[in-house]
Parts: structure tokens; C-alpha cells; sequence
């Protein structure tokens, strides 16, 4: 898909770009694949927020995507590549031949009137889902399992697609756009091919109103806050944060400091990403 420089008619129009949207080719969504989002605006059940920087934005319905792929060795046909507010990749409209609708995330390579299959007998092409252990080594491939059955949980964003690497017995070794290896089994499902709207990242806002639209609002400088505010906060002019090293507005480190808490999953990391 091709990208789009606006004409500088004003200072927010000077550097802003956007899609063409070329590849969308139907405008309004299946109605029943929708459900109600409401906006939380970062709070949590008790009201607390529990995530900064955002509220307000564009109202917007959830589509009901289908990450498990579990309709095996029943064909679909691509009816419509469709714009989905809720994520950065495009989706697509499947017509099952049993009369089931269903979305599944567009990749690339992927247009109207195609005809996508799931199961281990599904043919070796993008947007058909499978056991990683019935697929090539070297292929590239999204919307990956980590646990049998519960659906694709990692490479669902734009342009995002991991590299089945090697097949060792009951597991198989992914490297995943972060740069992590990983080992998964190889009973886990996933889907092939890179996923669409590639040139997502190119695309410059321009304007801080894009960004309220998204549901983004504004984020404060820590330096620029008064001490009470911020540990980073005081000082005449620009003042230097004045400790070791910098820190979040409750006094905790925080670059390079070590969030990640031990997960059961740790075992299956074989390499972490930027090592």
C-alpha cells in the first residue's frame, strides 16, 4: 500500500502523511462481527488509573477477530480486505462455504476472491493455518500459538512476521521480530506469510489532534514538573534530572532497570532479544 504527503495548507499539514488505502475495498463493516467497546481510559474496575496517558478519542466497535483458525479443512473465500480502527494490520472477510463469516488478520500477498484453508492438509500459502511442525523450515509466518488450542497470541501487528527457524523433536525454534528465539511446540498452529500494511511505521502524524483521536493524551516531561511532582522535577532552566540515574514519577529506576518478572515460560527462551 502506497503512502500519501499532504499539501503544507497549514503548520499541522506540513509533515503529515497518511494511506491511500488502496487495498480496502470494502468501507463498512460486517455487522455481526461487531461488539460494543467502551472506553476505560486507562482505569482499572476500582476507577484507578492504572494506565497513563490516555482517554478521550474516535468511539470505535471491536471486530471479532478468529485467531484460532479452528474451522479445519473446511475452504473460505477472501470477500473484502477491510480498515480496522482497533489494530495496526488490515483484516479480512471470510466467506466460509458453510455460510460462516469470519476476520482473520490480512497478510501480504492476500486479495479479494483467494481462497484460504486451515488444518494440517491446508495447501502452503499465506494466509493458510496450520501445525508448525507440517510447515518448511526458513518460512515466514504470524499469529503464532504458545499454547495448543488457545489461539495466535504473537506477530499480530503490521508488517510482523516470525522465522521458523529449526524442528527439534516435539518443539520447533522461532526467531521472532524482536529479535528473541524462541521455542514453541510443534503442535501450535499458525498462519503463513507476513502480515499486511507493511509501510505502517512510515507514517507521520504531524499534529498532536491525530493523537488525541487515537485516545493518546498528552505526556509531560518529568524535568519540566516541580519536585513534588516528579524526581526529575526543580531547578532554574533546564536542570539536569541530579541523580544517578533517571526514574519514574514514584521513585522506582528506570531505564535499563529489569522490570520482567520469572515466568514459567522463561525455559523456552533460547536467546533474548538485543543479546
Amino acid at each position: 500500500m502506497a503512502i500519501k504527503k499532504y499539501n503544507p495548507t497549514s503548520p499541522g499539514r506540513r509533515n503529515m502523511s497518511g494511506f491511500t488505502f488502496d487495498e480496502i475495498t470494502k468501507s463498512k463493516p460486517e455487522k455481526s462481527l461487531l461488539a460494543a467497546k467502551k472506553s476505560k481510559a486507562g482505569r482499572n474496575f476500582r476507577g484507578k488509573v492504572t494506565v497513563r496517558h490516555r482517554g478521550g478519542g474516535e468511539k470505535r466497535k471491536l471486530r471479532i477477530i478468529d485467531f484460532k483458525r479452528d474451522k479445519a479443512d473446511i475452504p473460505g473465500k477472501v470477500a473484502s480486505i477491510e480498515y480496522d480502527p482497533n489494530r495496526s494490520a488490515r483484516i479480512a472477510l471470510i466467506h466460509y462455504v458453510d455460510g460462516e463469516k469470519r476476520y482473520i488478520i490480512a497478510p501480504v500477498g492476500l486479495n479479494v476472491g483467494d481462497t484460504i484453508m486451515s488444518g494440517s492438509n491446508a495447501e502452503i500459502k499465506p494466509g493458510n493455518s496450520m501445525p508448525m511442525k507440517n510447515m518448511p523450515t526458513g518460512i515466514e509466518i504470524h499469529n503464532i500459538e504458545v499454547q495448543k488450542g488457545r489461539g495466535g497470541q504473537l506477530v499480530r501487528s503490521a508488517g510482523g512476521s516470525a522465522q521458523l527457524m529449526v524442528k527439534e523433536g516435539d518443539y520447533v525454534l522461532l526467531r521472532l521480530p524482536s529479535g528473541e528465539i524462541r521455542r514453541i511446540l510443534s503442535d501450535c498452529t499458525a498462519t503463513i506469510g507476513q502480515i499486511g500494511n507493511v509501510e505502517h511505521q512510515a507514517v507521520s502524524l504531524g499534529k498532536a489532534g491525530r493523537k488525541r483521536h487515537m485516545g493518546w493524551r498528552p505526556t509531560v516531561r518529568g524535568s519540566a514538573m516541580s519536585p513534588r511532582d516528579h524526581p526529575h522535577g526543580g531547578g532554574e532552566g533546564r536542570s539536569p534530572i541530579g541523580m544517578p540515574g533517571p526514574k519514574t514519577p514514584w521513585g522506582k529506576p528506570a531505564l535499563g532497570y529489569k522490570t520482567r518478572k520469572p515466568k514459567a515460560s522463561d525455559k523456552m527462551i533460547v536467546k533474548r532479544r538485543g543479546k
